[in-house]
């Protein structure tokens, strides 16, 4: 069964040792796994609207893929919800570049016999994430003056599935 390591694994922001080469030698990763963002720009983008708001992280961070798509649906779902399909413009601002690789360990009887330890440790590919820098936006909302306190408490409700503080940012347009 395929396991979700815990987002505290790979919270802290290190340096990629990632190379994807058009060469083979020279390629560290053979294979990049695709990302689970499905769209990046949601609702009408073509109206005039009075308002954005920013939510956007207060720590240096990296931020998986799974975690920004657990937030693009959960915004977008309440504002379609709230307040309609044509009344808001929501675009997610960071992309998952950053190839995230993991070294099982196995357990129990045979296994010093199966696997290589430290020796061989760079790791398979498991996943992707998108590196955060203090205070950058992660998702933008435009939206008119009479849907604002709705747009606020759709990103309010993203807080919870982020790894790292946020806080939200109102401009007026």
């Amino acid at each position: 069964m395929a396991t979700l390591r815990k987002a505290s694994a790979y919270r802290k922001v290190t340096r990629a040792y990632t190379r994807k080469s058009q060469t083979r030698k020279k390629g560290f990763i053979k294979t990049i796994p695709t990302h689970k963002i499905v769209r990046f720009h949601m609702g009408e983008h073509n109206k005039d609207y009075d308002y954005k708001l920013d939510l956007f992280s207060k720590d240096k961070i990296q931020i998986r893929h799974n975690a920004i798509e657990s937030v693009r649906l959960l915004v977008n779902r309440r504002l379609v919800k709230k307040i309609g399909n044509n009344n808001y413009h929501l675009t997610i601002n960071v992309f998952p570049h950053q190839i995230l690789r993991e070294n099982r360990m196995l357990t129990g009887a045979g296994a010093d016999r199966m696997q290589t330890g430290m020796q061989q440790a760079f790791g398979k590919p498991m996943g992707r994430a998108a590196q955060i820098k203090k205070n950058q936006s992660l998702f933008s909302a435009f939206v008119t003056k009479e849907d604002l306190e709705e747009a606020k408490e759709a990103l309010k409700l993203s807080f919870t599935r982020l790894p790292c503080k946020c806080g939200i940012e109102i401009k007026k347009i």
